[in-house]
């Protein structure tokens, strides 16, 4: 069965994969506000790995690549109830709760497991999905500006994430790429969160790494799927994956091209080292 999506309104949906692996490397447009009814996600962000499961809330910040993960658990499918918190509703909301100046914090995945109001809150929608008719757009409102709510009352000082409209700025390129450069985004979207055009990104992108994008990025994530199997001790499938590579295939032939050996011979390293670039692959990733 392919990924069904039911939706009350644009923003609130329940989503649902049936029996099988999903993988997908995204930007969010919105803040994604998250209820796991069953199933099991990994998200690889570039602060490290989030493994969440059946009764994890948690809210994910826009504008950061994440590859995505989706696995069925225990012959349940992966079910998840989802809030969109777009701009335009944020604004709406804020319009009306007027906040004092403060730092924006980093746009890190934070993590609400069985919540009390926050899940009393989403847990409420389910019933709806099961009804024929429209949903009242008054009633979508109510359920947003609960869930909004409750968030600021949990933790105040994200106030400074969701009330910040901002677009991505022109970054230090060099600082972001080695950052995510495990998420297999189009060079595009790269330059959209760098704040440059596709045009102007190729060319600081030359400037600063003297190479092409896609070059310099196989290369990375290669280092980095290396390292993950070497020292972390990780499964190829995993390491395919969470480096940025699309499926096993292209990722063995890959790998062994540029070492010689496949992702399941790996020679043995020598007792207490290991290569100068798996080390800075790992604390680029770590």
């Amino acid at each position: 069965m392919e990924h069904v999506s039911t939706y009350l309104t644009p923003e609130i949906k329940l989503s649902c994969y049936e029996d099988h692996f999903f993988k997908s490397d995204v930007v969010f447009d919105h803040h994604l506000l998250i209820w796991f009814i069953s199933g099991r996600t990994r998200i690889v962000q570039a602060d490290g790995v989030h493994d969440f499961q059946t009764g994890d809330i948690f809210l994910i910040p826009r504008n950061q690549p994440a590859t995505i993960l989706n696995y069925p658990q225990d012959g349940l499918p992966h079910k998840t109830v989802v809030m969109s918190l777009t701009t335009d509703i944020l604004r709406a909301f804020y319009s009306g709760h007027p906040v004092k100046a403060v730092s924006a914090p980093v746009p890190k995945i934070r993590s609400f497991r069985r919540h009390p109001l926050l899940e009393s809150c989403l847990a409420s929608l389910v019933p709806y999905f099961a009804l024929e008719g429209p949903f009242l757009p008054e009633l979508a409102t109510l359920k947003l500006t609960e869930a909004i709510s409750i968030l600021r009352l949990i933790e105040p000082d994200l106030d400074g994430l969701l009330a910040n409209f901002d677009d991505p700025h022109k970054v230090d390129l060099i600082r972001f790429m080695e950052k995510n450069y495990m998420f297999n985004l189009p060079a595009e979207t790269f330059g959209q969160l760098t704040g440059r055009s596709l045009t102007t990104f190729k060319r600081d992108f030359k400037k600063v790494f003297d190479t092409t994008p896609q070059r310099w990025l196989t290369h990375k994530r290669l280092e980095l799927a290396h390292y993950q199997l070497a020292e972390q001790r990780k499964k190829p499938t995993d390491v395919c994956y969470e480096s940025g590579f699309e499926n096993l295939s292209h990722f063995s032939h890959a790998f062994k091209k540029q070492f010689g050996y496949s992702p399941t011979r790996l020679p043995a390293p020598p007792a207490g080292r290991n290569s100068a670039s798996e080390r800075e692959a790992g604390r680029n990733h770590g």
